[in-house]
């Protein structure tokens, strides 16, 4: 009996997922997409569906917790074992705009029923660990800024939100997006754009290798004050 209810659970739990897949897909094509077309795509019946999720708000409000998730996982893969905080944070934002491009239209759609602040509350867990490293920098002479580093993280964040609606109206190129978005994050924390760029050059070109603990020959950020 205990095997049974294992298998029908599993069959549910992958039941699930492909519908969400699928939603995906199909509200990134059409972001009108009825649960009726979602059910179609998805190769169940809308009853199925609506056995998983009330309804569509409940639907795209799951699509958001997950992109939120793999924003967390991302945000925590791209600066793990970074010590120095500038490229600690160009790691960082080029792992999570990875996972944004992919979500940026789901983001745009999701305004319509979470709405902005019910994002924001959800990334509530990835803001509070870039403020940890945005405190750090600004102790350490890596960041400066007028801003203490919560109200920093809230202008960075805006920062990504306001590339994804660039990219979505064709201002940016989304091959160009990720660069562009780290070295506009890094010179808003106060790092010379000379180095912002050379920082997300290497970060870049070192993607998927094992990360440098130590700061890069010639990097280091002397400046006290901010640029003019």
């Amino acid at each position: 009996m205990a095997a049974m209810t294992t298998g029908n659970t599993g069959r549910a739990e992958a039941n699930r997922r492909r519908i969400l897949d699928v939603a995906l897909t199909e509200l990134l094509r059409d972001p009108d997409a009825s649960m009726d077309q979602i059910a179609r795509a998805a190769g169940v019946v809308r009853r199925t569906v609506y056995g998983h999720f009330a309804g569509r708000e409940a639907l795209i409000g799951t699509l958001v917790e997950d992109a939120v998730q793999s924003l967390a996982a991302a945000h925590a893969a791209g600066r793990e074992g970074i010590e120095e905080p500038a490229e600690a944070l160009a790691r960082s934002v080029l792992a999570v705009w990875e996972v944004a491009d992919r979500y940026r239209l789901l983001v745009a759609l999701a305004q319509r029923t979470v709405t902005v602040q019910g994002i924001r509350e959800r990334l509530t867990p990835v803001r509070e660990n870039s403020v940890r490293l945005l405190r750090r920098g600004l102790e350490e002479g890596a960041f400066v800024s007028p801003l203490p580093a919560p109200a920093l993280a809230y202008v960075h964040e805006q920062i990504l939100f306001g590339l994804m609606e660039a990219v979505n109206d064709g201002l940016v190129s989304p091959r160009e997006a990720g660069r562009s978005a780290a070295v506009t994050v890094l010179t808003a924390a106060g790092v010379p754009a000379t180095l912002a760029a050379a920082l997300v050059t290497k970060a870049t070109r070192t993607a998927g290798r094992a990360p440098e603990r130590t700061r890069p020959a010639g990097t280091a950020l002397t400046r006290t004050h901010p640029p003019t």
